[in-house]
């Protein structure tokens, strides 16, 4: 295990993988990410012990104006003598059971788990040498991310985690403006520092510009992770991008890449927008997608509500079939869906957050034959409705129905879903249509069988509209599925 940045790049000196982009760009996509689909992310911390607004609580309740501010004041009292720090008492996780957890999304389909091991609020999830500001030590006083590690790999789900600590540089700047706790002398070790003003956050040069020492901290954080966790994959929020970040990026990567190739463990790095170069890890779209699709691999990750990706008392769910729309939106376009969930702080999960899982779990226990291990098709999909491309471009307000077509490829089938069936008895698949050489289809080829998932043979035959297909429909406007069998 490497404790100092200087054991960091001792390892990185001897190891295949150098911290330069030409060097990172040789770690393939792991083969199990582009077999799994499907993922379950959690942000659980102290902002879940509020349950008001969203996880950004730490930030918003120190800026005066934002309803966070007032509530913290009228709930609270006065940041002064009751800050951000002061919920890690009432964190106690007592009803927290890591097997319970992972067995829920097992049941719901997912292939592998990544909760969230630090956010932007600065509290670790896990035992730390570097910081007494963890759960191990303080609050529930258990090792939050160890014990939920053991369980995910014990019912066979990949173990992921990520690490949201670069925004830290800033997310508690605002504590300064005003009387509150944040308040300086802070130095390094202490649970708000640095607190910096905080910047135009999209903007890659922005000052006051993070300091080696800073920098220093974040590497050896998430090297500490990368040695006592053995992540299969690591996610980060957007902040790495910045200017400043880039060369400890490149070591972290290095450092990774390397710990991996001797644990003989395929690995990879979620990221979004242009953090790492391109073919250095995985692209990562939030809350959106693509038009069409990619030639690389990518992932997007959703929150199973659309106000928040923590639990708050206000959350506005999404149903079912959106995120079911959202997984095979991404499948046939070369993606894969990561769903957030957000645990309450005592440690449960809600009954409406379980009650969707376990609603998704049961549609893929019939329907994942052309998910699983699948491939994109010739075509993503058919139909008028296609989501914007880009982030934060939800599915929430989309109207799909009948003709809204996603398909997939696997085992030698071609696999058609129907988006919003809407009680249609019939369907059209208009990429079979009858060959016509001034028109022709995107398939030509002798079907053996179609099938309904779930149902078995239909019955079906073409014409110049395209196959139409016998369908039985199912109860909920689900998406129904059909596997086409080829001689």
């Amino acid at each position: 295990m490497a404790k100092t940045v200087e054991e960091i790049r001792a390892v990185n000196a001897q190891g295949k993988y150098q911290p330069n982009w030409e060097s990172l760009s040789r770690m393939p996509v792991p083969a199990w990410f582009k077999q799994a689909k499907f993922g379950i992310f959690t942000h659980w911390g102290l902002y879940t012990v509020p349950e008001y607004s969203n996880e950004w609580y730490s930030r918003n309740m120190y800026i005066k104006g934002m309803p966070a501010y007032e509530h913290h004041i009228k709930t609270y009292g006065p940041q002064k003598d009751f800050g951000y720090k002061d919920f890690i008492p009432l964190f106690t996780a007592k009803k927290f059971d890591p097997q319970a957890w992972v067995a829920l999304f097992k049941r719901a389909g997912a292939k592998y788990y990544f909760p969230v091991a630090e956010h932007h609020d600065g509290f670790q999830m896990y035992k730390s040498d570097l910081s007494h500001w963890n759960a191990a030590e303080m609050g529930p006083k258990r090792d939050l991310l160890g014990e939920l590690r053991q369980a995910a790999l014990g019912v066979g789900l990949h173990f992921c985690t990520s690490n949201h600590r670069a925004e830290h540089w800033w997310f508690m700047g605002h504590g300064k403006q005003f009387d509150s706790d944040v308040k300086e002398p802070l130095q390094k070790g202490d649970f708000y520092w640095p607190a910096m003003p905080e910047p135009d956050n999209q903007d890659l040069y922005s000052t006051p510009y993070p300091t080696k020492e800073y920098l220093e901290d974040w590497l050896q954080r998430v090297c500490e992770l990368i040695d006592n966790y053995r992540p299969e994959m690591l996610y980060f929020d957007w902040w790495i991008q910045h200017e400043a970040f880039k060369p400890y990026v490149k070591e972290m990567t290095a450092y990774y890449y390397n710990r991996a190739a001797e644990w003989g463990t395929p690995v990879g790095i979620c990221y979004k927008y242009d953090a790492l170069a391109w073919g250095d890890g995985i692209p990562d779209v939030e809350r959106g997608g693509f038009e069409q699709q990619k030639p690389f691999y990518w992932q997007t990750d959703t929150a199973i509500a659309n106000n928040s990706w923590c639990y708050t008392d206000s959350l506005d769910y999404k149903g079912t079939n959106e995120l079911l729309i959202s997984l095979l939106d991404a499948v046939s376009k070369n993606g894969n869906l990561l769903l957030n969930v957000g645990p309450r702080a005592d440690g449960s999960i809600a009954p409406k957050d379980r009650q969707i899982l376990e609603e998704i779990g049961d549609w893929l226990a019939v329907n994942g034959e052309g998910i699983y291990g699948s491939t994109c098709w010739k075509l993503f999909g058919e139909g008028p409705t296609n989501i914007k491309e880009g982030m934060f471009q939800d599915l929430s307000g989309m109207h799909y129905g009948p003709k809204d077509i996603r398909y997939t490829a696997n085992n030698g089938s071609v696999y058609a879903y129907l988006l919003s069936p809407a009680g249609a008895s019939e369907a059209t698949l208009t990429a079979f249509r009858e060959f016509d050489e001034h028109d022709q289809p995107a398939f030509h080829a002798p079907i053996k069988r179609v099938e309904q998932l779930g149902v078995g043979p239909v019955s079906w035959y073409i014409d110049k509209a395209g196959l139409k297909v016998e369908l039985q429909p199912n109860a909920d406007n689900r998406p129904i599925g059909l596997k086409i069998m080829v001689e």
